[in-house]
């Protein structure tokens, strides 16, 4: 592990291309220190024992397109318009490909993950203003996040809500000992609970017996999507759930815990390998997030269930529509994967955006319970006040609020991977700013959309 020297820099620093450095200065950390840069990367030998070795963040990152508020958006959109909001998981997976690429690419140039190049940038005032933003963003994700893990347990062991939210925080000790051992048990675990996901799922759609010709249709995008209030509502949820914004903070940090080369050709070729890494993750994210709504859209949709907006009724009428007993179990098998999956990779983007923008220096056991607790305080509230009937609407709402906090994230990062004094010769050519401000237009308008729609109703009254 990199440790620090004499002169208070770590061990590592290296000037940055055309860039000031060495990074990191006096009286500096680097994003996630206990981890820096400790995952050696071969210089030489096969390209595979490289890409091997990059083998990780993405999946971390993937883990987010595929936790419970997923499962809530995707569910909801299945069982109320079959196939149709396929088109929105596949352009919702594409724009996540093209933004964590770009987060991968600022951390690996600059050495610094999203949160401190924002504090680096702006002034104090607006950075505590974008922190608060993020924080939502992470309370949002862990809603649904913990309120997964919750129900999976609830379904499964019959573990009262609370209980199960309280239980949780748990996951600040995991992280801690899998960490303990090495960054790269954290990411065994991971894969090997998406991987878990993966197989599962792909037995639900087996047993459900999906309409492929629909399927494909539903793959096109619908005008319908966006004149339908009720249906933009939930393709924003879906939105919301996959392009996640604490995400490109994550990325941007974790992608420098490999030991990289510091010469141009061999950063060009890190950002390469990153590249790869993230958008095979995200590929195999997307699968599971598709795979959730044809489900739902084969087993409710078909039998006239429309009104299934909820994981618990999911669970409940899943065996009876499709026949096969396993399915039901293994449902919720799936679901506890992704909500621990998620809960930890959570904790991860909390301690990340706390030191990033507040630049604050505490033991890491203290900063991981300091971001658990602010998104596990909500949670139990929510579940102790809502009780089960109305965690599916407050799952989706979550969801909804992590669209309206993306476009926050958004910009800075095609600022930044823009910025040729921040990015040398690895800054943004005019195509990738023209779709990345292209993006965060389009999604901050649709979010004005969907507000304007929800609330039009109700002035009229």
């Amino acid at each position: 592990m990199e440790t620090d020297t004499e002169e208070g820099q770590y061990e590592g620093a290296y000037t940055r291309p055309n860039l000031p450095g060495p990074w990191p200065a006096e009286g500096e950390t680097p994003s996630l220190p206990e981890v820096y840069r400790t995952i050696p990367v071969p210089k030489g030998g096969p390209m595979l024992r490289r890409l091997l070795a990059f083998v990780g963040p993405g999946y971390l990152v993937a883990v987010g397109y595929m936790d419970p508020g997923n499962w809530a958006t995707d569910i909801a959109g299945g069982a109320k318009y079959n196939y149709i909001l396929l088109s929105v998981v596949l352009i919702s997976s594409l724009m996540a490909v093209f933004l964590q690429a770009l987060s991968a690419k600022l951390g690996i140039v600059t050495a610094r993950d999203l949160a401190q190049a924002c504090r680096d940038a702006y002034s104090k005032p607006a950075s505590i203003c974008l922190w608060l933003s993020a924080e939502i963003a992470i309370v949002a994700c862990d809603i649904a996040e913990v309120i997964g893990a919750a129900i999976a347990l609830n379904l499964l062991f019959g573990l009262p809500l609370v209980a199960g939210v309280v239980l949780t925080a748990a996951d600040v000790l995991l992280v801690l000992a899998l960490q303990s051992k090495g960054f790269r048990w954290i990411e065994t675990f991971v894969i090997t609970l998406i991987g878990t996901m993966m197989v599962i799922f792909t037995l639900e759609i087996f047993y459900s017996k999906p309409d492929w010709h629909g399927v494909l249709v539903g793959f096109a995008p619908s005008s319908k999507i966006v004149t339908d209030p009720s249906m933009l509502y939930i393709a924003l949820g879906i939105l919301g759930a996959t392009v996640m914004p604490h995400n490109l903070y994550l990325h941007s940090s974790i992608v420098q815990t490999r030991r990289f080369g510091k010469s141009i050709p061999e950063l060009k070729e890190a950002i390469k390998l990153a590249y790869t890494d993230s958008t095979v993750a995200l590929t195999l994210a997307f699968f599971v997030n598709a795979a959730i709504l044809i489900v739902a859209a084969a087993v409710f949709f078909r039998a006239g269930k429309t009104g299934i907006d909820n994981i618990q009724d999911a669970y409940k009428l899943l065996t009876p529509l499709v026949g096969i007993s396993v399915a039901t179990p293994l449902f919720a098998i799936a679901l506890l994967a992704s909500g621990q999956n998620s809960t930890l990779t959570g904790t991860l983007a909390g301690q990340i955006v706390l030191e990033g923008f507040l630049h604050v220096q505490i033991r890491p056991w203290l900063r991981r319970m300091i971001s658990r607790l602010i998104a596990l305080v909500p949670a139990v509230f929510a579940v102790a006040i809502y009780g089960s009937t109305g965690l599916a609407r407050l799952m989706l709402f979550s969801q909804v609020v992590l669209s309206a906090q993306l476009s926050v994230a958004v910009v800075p990062l095609i600022q930044f991977t823009s910025d040729r004094t921040k990015m040398g010769e690895f800054a943004n050519g005019a195509f990738t700013k023209i779709l990345g401000w292209g993006l965060a237009v389009v999604i901050a308008l649709l979010n004005v959309y969907l507000i304007v729609t929800t609330l039009a109703p109700q002035s009229t009254k």
